[in-house]
Order: structure tokens, then sequence, then C-alpha cells
């Protein structure tokens, strides 16, 4: 039995991450630990889910544990520069 928890059967796959709440983070996070490279991507201002109680060292419980082994990226998508970002991520 292997000590990883999961396969890396995801390995060179990239996920932008634009869910929010709970199911969506805890499904792109076991995407994640599967060896994806994913990128949650936050509105200006970040996710509100990091504002939610309770707190340790002054980060959300529920948004750290809904999205270790994720990268972050704030992303204006109304935005003409955002947008642009955005596509690029997707290449």
């Amino acid at each position: 039995m292997s000590a990883e928890p999961f396969p890396k059967v995801l390995q060179g796959i990239r996920i932008l991450d634009l869910t929010r709440n709970i199911a969506g983070p805890v499904a792109t996070m076991m995407a994640a630990e599967m060896g994806a490279d994913v990128i949650k991507v936050e509105p200006p201002g970040g996710d509100e889910m990091r504002t939610w109680p309770p707190f340790v060292e002054g980060q959300s419980v529920y948004f750290i544990s809904c999205n270790r082994g994720k990268r972050s990226i704030s992303l204006d998508l109304k935005s003409p520069e955002g947008k642009a970002t955005f596509l690029q991520l997707l290449v």
C-alpha cells in the first residue's frame, strides 16, 4: 500500500478553481491531492470563505482546510486585464 493518500493520477493537469463555499473547494482539493495543479481564482478582496470563523493565527480554518494544496490568484474577471490573465492560465 502506498504512503500517499491518493495516487497522482492527475499529474500534469491544471484546474482553475472558481468554486466557492465548501463542496467545490473540497472537490478541487481532492484533485490537488491526486496531483493536479489547482489554481484557486478568487475575486478582488478574496474568497468570502476567508472570513468564516473559527480562525487560527488570523486565518479561517474552513478556508485553509478546503483549499490546501492549491495556488491562489485574485482576478477581477469583469476587467479586460483580469479576463486576459484568466485566458492565459487556461493555456
